[in-house]
């Protein structure tokens, strides 16, 4: 059953793609006046090409019919006619290779899309750590030199303290502060 619905929806999206090319080449032929509408078993027993020329008729290989396209089912139901003989919008691709076919390159899409935004996502994420990096290291710099002021101010006011109370060897004799006493 599952199986069954994969297949409906696979076969609407290449029915979706066969029917933009038709319409894309009717758009093309559009100097020709459209053919009057016949009903589709008026080409059976000729050739799929002319079956095809209307794009409500389904070709079938089996008994060479060309047969209304069932509406009402997604697929053509394999009382009508298997789909590997079932030819739709045009003879050369049959049901099942159109729905392969379809599948592929579906798949290939959703693939390359998801690669796409797992790659942006961890670059985008790379990027924070990088900038992460660069704070904490922006952050260290910040406290070293805070820590060197700090160690500065306290040098500078030692040595003030040193003057006041005359430690602070006016020669280079470290013994002449107790010769003037």
């Amino acid at each position: 059953m599952r199986y069954q619905r994969k297949l409906q929806i696979a076969a609407s999206v290449c029915l979706f793609f066969v029917s933009c090319f038709r319409f894309s080449a009717a758009e093309s032929s559009m100097a020709d006046p459209p053919p009057p509408h016949r009903p589709c078993s008026t080409f059976s027993q000729k050739s799929c090409e002319e079956c095809l020329k209307n794009v409500s008729c389904l070709w079938c290989y089996t008994n060479n019919t060309c047969l209304d396209y069932p509406v009402k089912n997604l697929l053509p139901p394999a009382s009508l006619c298997s789909l590997s003989q079932a030819r739709w919008g045009v003879c050369w691709v049959n049901f099942e290779a159109l729905i392969i076919a379809m599948a592929v390159v579906g798949g290939t899409i959703l693939l390359s899309i998801t690669v796409c935004c797992c790659w942006c996502c961890c670059r985008t994420s790379s990027s924070g750590l990088d900038r992460d990096e660069e704070r904490l290291s922006r952050r260290r710099e910040e406290i070293r030199q805070r820590s060197e002021e700090r160690k500065a101010e306290r040098k500078s006011r030692h040595d003030e303290i040193r003057k006041k109370y005359g430690l602070v060897p006016d020669s280079d004799h470290p013994y002449s502060r107790f010769e003037n006493e």
